[in-house]
This record gives C-alpha cells, structure tokens and sequence, in this order.
C-alpha cells in the first residue's frame, strides 16, 4: 500500500509512504526505484507499531516515480493494491 502525506521540510514536498504486513512476506523487504537508481537496501520498510512496515521518500509535487519490492530471498514483487504499470513497474505520481 502507498500513501501520499505532505512532506516534513514545509516546502510543498510529499511524501510517499510505502507500506506492506509486518510478516507477508517474512524476512527483510526493500523499496527499490528510480527515485533511488534502483538500488536495494537503501529503503528498507522498517516495522511499525501498527502491524506493517514502511518506508518513505520526498517527492515534489507532480512527481512520477517507478518503484518494486525486492524480499529477502531476492523475490521482485509489486505492490498489490497499485494497478498503474509501466515497463514492468509500479507507477505513482505525487499529487
């Protein structure tokens, strides 16, 4: 699940908030985009006292980002509840 807030530094900014169960699937679980060249491990969704695990990221307004989950046993996956896809990936725009 993703979730647009406003951002913290009071520039207009959002902030996109990436968001999955704490256990499904088990292991660590990164968000892996070209917001930060596709690298795995520099946003890992950290567990929250809710029951899942998120992430987030500063994005400005009218930002389109691309973005997959990468699992521990090195599983791709993507979010579930985001239908919009391009060239293979999940696809959000900042409002």
């Amino acid at each position: 699940m993703i979730k647009f807030s406003k951002g913290r530094d009071g520039t207009g900014a959002r902030r996109l908030t990436f968001s999955l169960p704490t256990d499904t699937p088990p292991g660590r679980v990164s968000v892996v985009g070209d917001f930060n060249n596709w690298t795995p491990g520099r946003h890992l969704l950290a567990p929250r006292s809710n029951g899942r695990r998120s992430a987030s990221v500063e994005l400005a307004p009218g930002t389109t980002v691309q973005f997959r989950y990468l699992a521990e046993d090195g599983h791709w996956f993507d979010d579930p509840d985001l239908p919009e896809r391009a060239e293979g990936n999940c696809v959000c725009t900042a409002p």
